[in-house]
């Protein structure tokens, strides 16, 4: 789709130049209660550090083939996003190193703000350092009881390093498995090498069946617990000192006054009994 480039060895969904994007989606709807899916991936190119883009990303959603915006894919998409993004719009304001991996569950109503790295929407995430490496880039996620789970292996040791855990994700079954990508004004070559995807078997009482509801609307538990955590982790060392030291003025400065006032009524008090 798009771009996308088609070889033995790999699918080249963007070359190193600018304004391209491709993407490759299952033509099959994933069916599964509980899967994992491992993904092969390589981005390198020409561009020094922070002078390349955008990024990649991983689709499980209800639409498929529509190009658009996000990584190459549509906004206002339903179901799960996994970004490798690999450019800081919003850098010069957060300590957050880049490249970087963030989930975002979307029930068709919500946009990624791309200007500020997703980070309204984001579930969480890790810094990824994946570009220009020589050996593989791994990404795995798991979803099983509503809980995803996202790991990666991009340290050629083949060891997975944790990236976010999240309960409370409900996602519908039925959905498509995709992967995109894109670049503006800078580029890089993103590589599907693979992407495989297998079934899980969780064994369930007969209770926990039945308490399970049927998933329509992607969803996540606590959403806006999650959102004041990100938010909070996004602030810069410098924005968090100045937060505290106006908190410490703030509070000095009642002192103060509590002070002169309490100066005053002590004043008027004695003069009343003179």
């Amino acid at each position: 789709m798009g771009d996308a480039l088609v070889t033995t060895d790999y699918v080249r969904l963007t070359p190193d130049q600018q304004s391209k994007q491709g993407a490759i989606w299952s033509r099959i709807p994933c069916h599964l209660r509980d899967w994992e899916l491992q993904v092969h991936f390589k981005i390198h190119g020409q561009g020094k550090k922070n002078l390349n883009g955008d990024g990649l990303a991983i689709w499980y959603t209800k639409e498929r083939m529509q190009k658009g915006p996000v990584f190459g894919n549509r906004d206002f998409f339903t179901g799960l996003g996994v970004f490798v993004d690999t450019y800081p719009n919003e850098e010069k304001l957060l300590e957050r190193i880049f490249p970087y991996v963030l989930a975002m569950v979307g029930n068709g109503t919500i946009s990624y703000d791309h200007e500020r790295d997703g980070r309204p929407t984001e579930l969480g995430g890790c810094n990824a350092m994946v570009r220009n490496l020589k050996h593989d880039s791994f990404l795995f996620m798991r979803y099983v009881r509503r809980r995803l789970t996202i790991m990666l292996d991009i340290n050629g040791q083949h060891e997975w390093r944790d990236c976010l855990d999240v309960p409370g994700v409900r996602l519908p079954q039925g959905f498509y498995f995709g992967v995109s990508a894109i670049t503006g004004d800078l580029s890089d070559n993103h590589d599907l090498i693979s992407m495989k995807l297998y079934q899980l078997t969780i064994l369930r009482s007969k209770q926990e069946d039945e308490e399970e509801e049927m998933v329509l609307i992607p969803s996540v538990d606590n959403m806006e617990l999650l959102r004041t955590y990100a938010d909070v982790e996004g602030m810069s060392s410098i924005a968090i000192f100045f937060s505290v030291l106006f908190s410490m003025l703030g509070v000095f400065l009642l002192v103060v006054v509590g002070l002169v006032l309490y100066g005053h009524w002590s004043e008027s008090r004695r003069k009343r009994f003179y």
